[in-house]
């Protein structure tokens, strides 16, 4: 899991120009679910690579805090974010004050910690009455061409960090409600196979059998999108407890 997970440092640039970001309505769910609004509210966004989450927090007005352990992710980070703090740590040892947060994110994030550590660690850094959000965000498998790709991504890859079936909520946190937050984007062909190629299963694969894959892909989809651009489909799950 930790070659996984810190596979991202050596394509940080790529996976903060090809990754999608999040739709209001998800920052919007997370205000309704923790019961305050995020305007003022003292968040920390854990496993936050290179501030796809972070940086919607600040807009909304949070006093967001991003806690990321990876070298190259930290860098690209602070080089698109420099007005936002950061410091280096994981969700398993939270550099963190005990009792100093209204709200902690792991976005796409909690599938790399280790829950047995984790939990403690969020019991012990929120304050009373404070809130846990975990979302991942999924290419919608109801959509069939998308369907299709996910087989043959599971078919090369096995379970693939960007499809659904590798994370659990955190145990002995009672009181998750859930919301899916469905939303899509457009982009080209190329910008479709550079996300994909962002995996973290990709990347530990390397560049010969990435270059196999996304190849094989472009000639799948341009007869679908022949005018090169990609309308990506995706559904936000969204699991938040006040703790």
């Amino acid at each position: 899991m930790t070659t996984r997970a810190r596979s991202f440092d050596a394509a940080a640039a790529l996976y903060a120009a090809a990754r999608p970001g999040y739709p209001p309505a998800l920052f919007d769910a997370v205000e309704e679910l923790a019961g305050r609004p995020l305007a003022g509210a003292r968040v920390a966004d854990v496993g936050a690579g290179t501030g796809i989450a972070t940086a919607p927090l600040h807009e909304r007005g949070a006093e967001v805090l991003a806690v990321e352990p990876g070298d190259g992710m930290a860098a690209e980070f602070r080089r698109a974010h420099p007005a936002i703090p950061l410091v280096r740590g994981d969700g398993d040892r939270l550099p963190l004050a005990t009792g100093a947060f209204d709200l902690l994110t792991y976005a796409q994030a909690w599938h790399w910690t280790d829950p047995e550590r984790a939990v403690p660690e969020v019991r012990r850094v929120l304050r009373p009455g404070g809130a846990l959000a975990v979302w991942w965000n999924d290419a919608d498998p109801t959509v069939p061409w998308i369907a299709a790709q996910e087989e043959r991504l599971r078919a090369f890859l096995g379970a693939p960090e960007g499809t659904s079936g590798h994370r659990t909520l955190p145990p002995g946190i009672d009181g998750f409600t859930t919301r899916a937050v469905r939303w899509s984007r457009r982009v080209s062909l190329d910008d479709h196979l550079a996300n994909l190629s962002s995996y973290s299963a990709f990347l530990v694969l390397g560049e010969a059998g990435t270059r196999e894959f996304t190849a094989a892909e472009r000639e799948r989809l341009s007869p679908l999108f022949p005018d090169g651009t990609v309308e990506e489909q995706y559904v936000v799950s969204l699991s938040v407890a006040r703790v």
